[in-house]
């Protein structure tokens, strides 16, 4: 993998503006406002919340191509349509303040070595705001017993974490995963964070998220329906912060990865009314309604709960039209959305069953077109 040094150029040509950050998330509120003012009279009277990143290290996980110049080794992103012309990361201001520090050491320890920088293709880092770090070498070799030794060396000396991956081969030095701590409103949260499975990227902007949705619970006051249903859980984002405002939870995950740092998060913050099961939006429906059954519903009674609001936080194609209609027969409607496209087309639906009460912009991607979501419902006559 390599080009003339000529076609290679710096990231330091296009960098972020920090100083321009407050009227690009101005523009974007106004985008969103306008998007949703095609409802009509269902949100012209709700206020849009906005929720603001930092505009310098907020992002806690960070991708990079290795690319292979000569003798030279560097860092590289590539324009959109584009993988013929790297663009060198020399330092990335997007990422975490502990990904920044780790970036030139980590390069100058692989560089050292031939046995570490060969076929390396891929660097992922995934950081925490505690401090943690995890790094993953991907490469297009097999990985030796002389690899094992000298990534381990590297390890200890960076005092990071390591996993080694090639076809075929994982090979984890220290920790596999990292914990991060959030804060939300006064209290602390403990997530295990775990290569490869999705947690929110922004780590700042996702306590505020966090945050916004309980204090909506909150506003919801005495419910008849105690519980709460929560599709698309993940690792417990919002699991682990909302579980002590309902009598008991049920949250579905089809990731296995995310259901065992679900569960493993439940564990370490002590909490003892959810039950995370393993199923898809689809499958939990079809749960619901009877038509089919589960077997890793075998052990749970669903009459058992008492289900008055629901949180969804769907993929960037929203609810099909199986859960949506579940959806809409539930008094209380959290919906977290990372497609305000898709987000307006299932609005369109659940207007004609529930009533607007809080539309927020998380500005979980600052300087792209790309905006995080939410609203609450109320159901009508409830």
């Amino acid at each position: 993998m390599s080009v003339p040094s000529s076609r290679s150029r710096s990231l330091a040509n296009e960098p972020i503006q920090p100083q321009e950050y407050q009227a690009l998330l101005e523009a974007k509120s106004a985008l969103i406002r306008s998007s949703f003012d095609q409802l009509g009279s269902f949100s012209s009277d709700v206020a849009l919340e906005v929720f603001p990143s930092k505009p310098e290290h907020y992002r806690m996980r960070a991708e990079f191509r290795m690319w292979h110049e000569g003798d030279d080794l560097f860092y590289a992103m590539f324009p959109p349509g584009n993988k013929y012309e790297p663009i060198r990361i020399d330092a990335f201001p997007q990422a975490s303040e502990r990904i920044n520090a780790l970036m030139g050491p980590l390069l100058v320890g692989i560089k050292s070595s031939l046995v570490l920088s060969k076929k390396l293709f891929q660097i992922d880092f995934l950081s925490s705001q505690r401090g943690e770090i995890l790094v993953s070498l991907l490469y297009h070799k097999q990985l030796d017993d002389n690899w094992l030794m000298l990534a381990d060396a590297l390890r200890i000396e960076l005092g990071i974490n390591i996993i080694g991956r090639a076809r075929k081969q994982k090979h984890v030095l220290g920790i596999g995963y990292i914990m991060e701590t959030l804060q939300v409103r006064g209290r602390q949260y403990h997530y295990q964070q775990v290569e490869n499975a999705f947690t929110q990227p922004n780590a700042g902007v996702n306590e505020q998220m966090i945050a916004w949705a309980s204090e909506s619970v909150e506003r919801f006051g005495p419910r008849v329906k105690p519980d709460l249903l929560e599709l698309y859980c993940g690792n417990g984002n919002f699991t682990i912060a909302l579980a002590a405002q309902f009598d008991k939870v049920m949250a579905t995950e089809i990731a296995k990865s995310s259901v065992n740092s679900a569960l493993f998060n439940l564990a370490e913050n002590d909490i003892d009314n959810v039950t995370i099961v393993r199923l898809s939006s689809e499958e939990m429906t079809q749960a619901l309604a009877g038509t089919r059954p589960f077997r890793r519903l075998a052990e749970v009674d669903l009459t058992s709960f008492d289900f008055g609001t629901i949180l969804v936080d769907p993929p960037r194609a929203g609810l099909d039209p199986q859960t949506l209609a579940l959806v809409q027969q539930f008094d209380q409607v959290i919906y977290i959305s990372c497609n305000p496209e898709t987000l307006l087309d299932n609005l369109h639906e659940l207007k004609q069953t529930h009533a607007l009460k809080r539309l927020a912009l998380f500005d979980q991607f600052p300087y792209t077109h790309h905006a995080e979501c939410g609203v609450v419902l109320h159901k009508r006559n409830w």
